[in-house]
């Protein structure tokens, strides 16, 4: 495996960030109504935001995406956040971190071309990625998805044995060479953060991805995965995609909410 070039955007911008954040907050009301004027359709938008709490210019990120969702309570409008590990030896460990996450993301960097991975980053529907607080390319790039026509479906269904969650599935429409991803998302999380970059800060999160599994698109196989300690039917859901293995593409989304 190639070393993964790591570019980890400075806490030098915030003060940057912050001095946006009154344009931002005025355009923001009109790229939010521009979602929420997409027209009804099979269409979809996967929002994966990669994160960190040790990370000082996540939080406006975590932000905008919490106000997409609240906005879009009935749009097919998926947003998984993965928390990455490698800002964990910066002072603060997150724990919502896992090395998949990093992985996952580094993925993505092969399947764009792109020279290093960096947090915050936004990737939609697997063919698109911005800085994470980039509200007004975010915005258009799920209104985008939500117009698109998918053929492609998934059908997710749930079961809870003995602290185990058993997850079936059903697609059509995908091609041969396709992942089915199977995550379990926490819906809300808020963190009070002692060290690092973010050291006295209160954190909240949406939408955090918890468990990650993938799978061959086409296999029937159940998938087996172990519930945190702190899971309730009423805070947690799961979501699925499936990914072209080829080029990252998602092409098709559904979720459950047991």
């Amino acid at each position: 495996m190639r070393p993964v070039n790591i570019l980890i955007i400075s806490s030098v911008l915030v003060g940057l960030l912050i001095g946006m954040a009154a344009f931002v907050s005025v355009s923001n009301e009109r790229m939010m109504k521009d979602v929420q004027k997409a027209k009804d359709s099979k269409g979809f938008a996967v929002v994966e935001l990669f994160t960190s709490e040790g990370c000082s210019s996540c939080p406006p990120a975590d932000a905008l995406l919490e106000r997409i969702q609240q906005d879009n309570q009935n749009k097919q409008i998926y947003i998984l956040a993965f928390h990455v590990d490698y800002w964990d030896h910066q002072g603060w460990r997150d724990r919502f971190s896992d090395h998949k996450y990093s992985e996952r993301q580094q993925q993505y960097a092969n399947w764009m071309g792109l020279s290093t991975v960096y947090t915050p980053q936004v990737v939609i529907n697997g063919e698109n990625e911005f800085v994470g607080s980039n509200a007004g390319a975010i915005v258009k790039a799920i209104s985008n998805g939500l117009e698109e026509q998918s053929a492609a479906s998934v059908g997710l269904s749930a079961r809870i044995e003995q602290g185990k969650l058993y997850i079936g599935h059903q697609v059509s429409d995908v091609g041969k060479d396709a992942s089915l991803v199977l995550t379990l998302v926490e819906k809300v999380a808020h963190s009070d953060v002692k060290a690092g970059e973010n050291s006295g800060r209160k954190l909240s999160h949406v939408q955090i991805v918890r468990q990650l599994a993938v799978i061959d698109a086409n296999s029937s196989k159940e998938v087996e995965m172990k519930l945190p300690a702190n899971f309730n039917e009423n805070d947690f859901e799961l979501v699925g995609f499936v990914q072209r293995n080829a080029d990252g593409r998602i092409i098709a989304a559904g979720r459950n909410e047991f």
